[in-house]
């Protein structure tokens, strides 16, 4: 390496925006932080059973003020000093825009669920495969390697505004996801990644083909004007506009790079980067990718190869929808119902006074008191549907077998263990298709906590690796975008060398037993409740 240099990274998340200013060197290193919190908006505040959007504007101020702030917080470095700028966000959101790039509807989440009759007239009826009619899924697999059969893939929250808000359909200049958004609003220009080309499932993956796929396109009904120039995550984009730079606080005429989404530059942040890394991301959501030389596909299981930041890769991947976000649930439900979990008596001089603890730390310390496998009580963590390995919207979240003398601390910790048997579930669906690591990087803000690290390595009985940071490597990874970019670092491979594992977990043997016992009752939670569920929230 010849050189170096300083670069500002947004990892832009379901309920937030963390931007990172970062030196990069011999290493990656974090010079300060910013985080900003949005909204998202859900159901009766999007007017439809389903509905989860966000405000496009809440996003670029949430940016503008994270920016602004990152630079005050290392004053010996200037706005000119700044080689790049590049975003890591959420995906398979729905943005459309008109010429001016501004919305002309509230951005759709990925979350969203209401289009289901366009999912169901679409691709799921006649003879199906996995939730696909049968021919439609093998044109898929044939151009795309994965299918678009889910309630929450972009496709049908497109169609959906196609068929429900037709004047605003008109308007419609061109798709972008959640940081093309982002990128455009900085650049002025209609762009997205290759990635995020493919979470739209429009895109031919074949060699030589790739591109917008229009054998596909035709057959969902997907007008191709709609669709951006597709470029490298590595790959300059454009450069901040004069507007723009007024008010980020950045100089006018900074690269702009294409940046990832969240499922691409994860795992290129905690490191996870050459053909059979894993790691296990846990953050509002979650999720279990594996690093692969060939596209592979489960349909039974909605999981799929997806292109990443690494042209000549592939991340064998399945999504948990709501992961950590359950650790916040119990936390604002349980937690805090009862002041005594989080307040400890200190003395202090002379007096007792109420110390408030950090709530995420101190729950850590609660749930180490509680056996292994909670007493017997177990947590599904399917706040908000589930994805993988089973397609349900109608999935929820319970706990299952409580007893008399159980306790708070009890159902805490089932969470914890709820969210890690849904990643031993993912990852053991992969070993049927690919070979997984036996040392996993565990990243996302999960990953910040030592009791919930060694609950992982105990339940999946394997060596967890945590990074430096584990909340922050999607901003390294967009800073590592920028870096392969400017040849600062040979290629996404060789990020891994830049990321070394700060802490290691290893597995407890005599906890083996009474995991294996309740994982096995948590998968078959959903056999036996998916007809309840139904009943309940079809």
């Amino acid at each position: 390496m010849s050189k170096s240099c300083y670069v500002i990274a947004y990892d832009v998340g379901t309920t937030g925006i963390k931007t990172c200013l970062i030196e990069i060197s011999k290493g990656m290193k974090i010079l300060s932080s910013s985080t900003a919190s949005y909204s998202l908006y859900v159901d009766d505040e999007t007017g439809a059973k389903g509905g989860a959007e966000q405000h496009a504007d809440e996003w670029w101020q949430a940016m503008c003020v994270t920016t602004r702030t990152v630079l005050e917080k290392a004053p010996y470095i200037k706005k000119e000093d700044i080689c790049g700028i590049s975003f890591c966000s959420q995906m398979q959101g729905l943005v459309l825009v008109d010429e001016n790039g501004e919305c002309v509807r509230h951005p759709m989440s990925y979350m969203d669920q209401r289009a289901r009759e366009e999912l169901k007239t679409g691709i799921a009826h006649g003879v199906q495969i996995a939730g696909a009619e049968v021919k439609k899924l093998l044109k898929y697999l044939r151009y795309t390697g994965a299918v678009s059969s889910s309630v929450k893939d972009p496709i049908w929250k497109y169609k959906w505004v196609e068929a429900h808000e037709p004047e605003v359909f008109k308007k419609a200049y061109k798709w972008l996801d959640v940081k093309e958004y982002l990128i455009c609003r900085t650049s002025g220009e209609f762009v997205m990644t290759q990635d995020s080309a493919f979470a739209t499932l429009l895109y031919d993956t074949r060699k030589g083909h790739e591109g917008w796929c229009k054998p596909i396109c035709d057959m969902v009904g997907v007008d191709m004007k709609h669709l951006p120039e597709i470029k490298k995550s590595t790959e300059k984009v454009g450069e901040i506009t004069e507007k723009a730079a007024g008010e980020l606080g950045l100089a006018a005429g900074t690269a702009v790079f294409g940046g990832g989404g969240d499922a691409s530059l994860i795992c290129v942040g905690s490191g996870a980067v050459q053909p059979g890394d894993t790691h296990i991301y846990s953050g509002t959501s979650g999720w279990v990718g594996t690093v692969v030389n060939n596209q592979t596909v489960d349909a039974g299981a909605m999981m799929a190869a997806i292109v990443g930041a690494d042209p000549g890769r592939y991340n064998y991947f399945g999504e948990l929808e709501t992961s950590n976000k359950c650790v916040e649930w119990v936390k604002n439900h349980l937690a805090l119902d009862d002041i005594g979990v989080y307040l400890s008596d200190k003395d202090i001089a002379d007096s007792v006074e109420k110390l408030n603890i950090n709530l995420y730390d101190y729950m850590e310390e609660v749930i180490d008191t509680v056996p292994a496998g909670s007493n017997g009580t177990i947590f599904t963590p399917w706040l908000h549907g589930n994805r993988c390995p089973f397609e349900d919207p109608n999935a929820a979240g319970m706990f299952f077998n409580i007893k008399i003398d159980t306790g708070k601390t009890e159902l805490i910790r089932a969470v914890v263990e709820g969210i890690c048997f849904h990643m031993r579930w993912m990852l053991e669906r992969q070993e049927r298709k690919v070979a997984t690591s036996q040392t996993v990087r565990f990243c996302g803000g999960g990953a910040l906590g030592g009791v919930t690290c060694q609950i992982l390595a105990d339940i999946l009985q394997r060596d967890i690796e945590v990074v430096e940071s584990p909340q922050n490597v999607g901003a390294v990874g967009a800073a590592a975008c920028i870096a392969v970019g400017l040849q600062i670092i040979e290629s996404i491979e060789k990020v891994k060398d830049f990321i070394p594992a700060e802490k290691v977990y290893h597995p407890n043997p005599e906890k083996k037993a009474v995991y294996d016992k309740n994982f096995a009752v948590f998968k078959n939670l959903y056999r036996a409740n998916k007809e309840n569920f139904a009943i309940l929230n079809g």
